[in-house]
């Protein structure tokens, strides 16, 4: 049974920073891509960043380049969260994709075949 596991969410004042941590087990064969998500209440699910799993090439959202990094170790994908700002307060997510995904879908949720139960990031001003 495939499983992602999120951890390292909490609160922080603007500026601060935070560092994610997702947990894969079961997935059949090796996933092309990891990414991080978020989401507010009312709103889509948004890519935050990607990496993919065999080289480790990433892609970011506009929103967050220069603040935030993703890497990976083994099972583990990481997201170093910097000068967080208040918009950055949604909850967070970890999906892995079986596919390879270009650069115009891997912020697409519904490309995704696995998902984490999620982290909640709150920044206050």
């Amino acid at each position: 049974l495939a499983q992602l596991v999120e951890s390292g969410g909490g609160s922080v004042q603007a500026g601060g920073s935070l560092k994610l941590s997702c947990t894969a087990s079961g997935i059949p064969g090796s996933p092309n891509l990891m990414t991080w998500f978020r989401q507010v209440p009312g709103k889509e699910r948004e890519g935050v960043a990607t990496i993919y799993t065999l080289g480790g090439n990433s892609l970011y959202a506009d929103s967050v380049k220069g603040r935030f990094a993703i890497s990976q170790d083994n099972t583990k994908t990481y997201l170093q969260m910097n000068a967080l700002k208040p918009d950055d307060t949604a909850m967070y997510y970890c999906a892995a994709s079986e596919k390879w995904l270009d650069w115009r879908r891997w912020a697409r949720p519904y490309e995704y075949d696995h998902w984490g139960q999620g982290t909640q990031v709150t920044v206050s001003s």
